[in-house]
């Protein structure tokens, strides 16, 4: 399998900056969907009566390890929108 072609188009550069934002806002919601789900872990996980605190420490460790990732890839979106507003305004 060799390495893809991206071939160009006629796409203005208008729909181009369009296409950008509409990615970010969907890498968004599908950021919000996943922060979501650890909430409800967490939620779910608290309310069990027969979890040990050994349990909840290793389910709070799993959720702060996917918010640090997820804070990570937020601060990568943040830049991409940075980025493409300054080379708008070039």
């Amino acid at each position: 399998m060799g390495m893809p072609e991206i071939k160009s188009s006629n796409v203005t550069r208008s729909q181009a900056i369009t296409d950008i934002l509409q990615s970010i806002a969907l890498e968004e919601a599908a950021l919000a969907h996943i922060l979501n789900a650890e909430g409800e872990k967490l939620q779910c996980a608290v309310s069990m009566e027969c979890i040990t605190i050994d349990k909840l420490i290793e389910v709070n460790e799993t959720v702060q390890s996917t918010m640090e990732a997820a804070a990570k890839f937020e601060q990568a979106l943040q830049a991409k929108l940075a980025s493409l507003f300054q080379d708008c305004y070039k």
